[in-house]
C-alpha cells in the first residue's frame, strides 16, 4: 500500500529547471506536488487542489506574485513561501504584508529550502495555544503577562511586552516592521521603524545572553524581525 504523502505542495514558478528542481526533491521525500508555470494556473491549481503549502516565484507572467498572494488571502490561509529573485527589500515586504508566510532568495539551497518548508508546515499544524513559552535563556508566560530570566522577574514596559508576546506568538515566523508597528501601535503607523529599533534593543537588553549578537530577537534588515526559540 502506497503511503500517504506527508503534504501537497504548489510550485508556482515560470522557470523550468526550478519546477522540475522542487518536483523531483519533494516528490523524493514523500510530498504530492503540483506545478504551475503562471500566477493564473497558481490560482486554479490552488482552487481545485487546496495544497497544503504555495511555494511562489514574485516574477511570474501575467498576474505576479504579489498579486497571487493577494488573490488567495481572499479565501485561504494556505502558508506561502516567496521564492524571490528581486534584491529589493520592498518586493520581499510587499509580499510578506500581502500575506506570505516566508521568503527564500535565490537561488537557494534546498535543504534550507525544505528545512523552511518543515517549519513552515509546523506552524500551520492546529495546535491547543501554549501559555508558556520557554528557552534556555527566559520563560514568558502568556497569560500572566510575566517574563523570569535567570529565576528572576524581568520589568517590560507595556510596548516592550507588546512587541514581545507577538512575536514569541509567532516563532519562527518572519514578522515585518510594518505588520509589528501595527499590531503594537495601530494602522496608521506604518514608517515609524525607529521606534522598532530602540524597543528591540531594549528587549534584547533585558532578555538576551548577548544583546549585541541576538540569539532569541533576530533582525531580518530592512524587512523585520523572528523570534526563534
Amino acid at each position: 500500500m502506497t503511503a500517504a504523502p506527508l503534504a501537497r505542495i504548489l510550485v508556482v514558478d515560470d522557470e523550468p529547471q526550478i519546477r522540475s528542481a522542487l518536483d523531483v526533491n519533494l516528490r523524493a521525500r514523500g510530498y504530492a506536488v503540483d506545478l504551475a508555470e503562471t500566477g493564473e494556473q497558481g490560482l486554479l491549481l490552488a482552487a481545485t487542489h487546496h495544497p497544503d503549502l504555495v511555494l511562489l516565484d514574485l516574477g511570474l507572467p501575467g498576474i505576479d506574485g504579489i498579486e497571487v498572494v493577494q488573490g488567495l488571502r481572499g479565501w485561504t490561509t494556505v502558508p506561502i513561501i516567496i521564492l524571490s529573485v528581486r534584491s529589493a527589500e520592498s518586493d520581499k515586504v510587499a509580499a510578506l504584508d500581502a500575506g506570505a508566510d516566508d521568503y527564500v532568495s535565490k537561488p537557494f539551497g534546498m535543504n534550507e529550502l525544505l528545512a523552511r518548508l518543515r517549519a513552515t508546515l509546523r506552524r500551520h499544524q492546529p495546535e491547543p495555544e501554549v501559555p508558556v513559552v520557554r528557552t534556555d535563556a527566559f520563560v514568558v508566560d502568556l497569560v500572566a503577562k510575566r517574563v523570569v530570566c535567570a529565576e528572576r522577574e524581568v520589568r517590560l514596559t507595556p510596548i516592550e511586552w507588546a512587541i514581545l508576546e507577538h512575536l514569541v506568538r509567532n516563532p519562527g515566523r518572519l514578522v515585518t516592521q510594518r505588520q509589528l508597528l501595527a499590531q503594537v501601535w495601530g494602522p496608521q503607523y506604518t514608517v515609524e521603524t525607529n521606534y522598532l529599533r530602540v524597543h528591540l534593543a531594549a528587549i534584547r537588553k533585558k532578555l538576551e545572553p548577548t544583546p549585541s549578537q541576538p540569539r532569541y530577537f533576530v533582525t531580518e534588515p530592512g524587512i523585520g524581525y523572528r523570534f526563534e526559540p
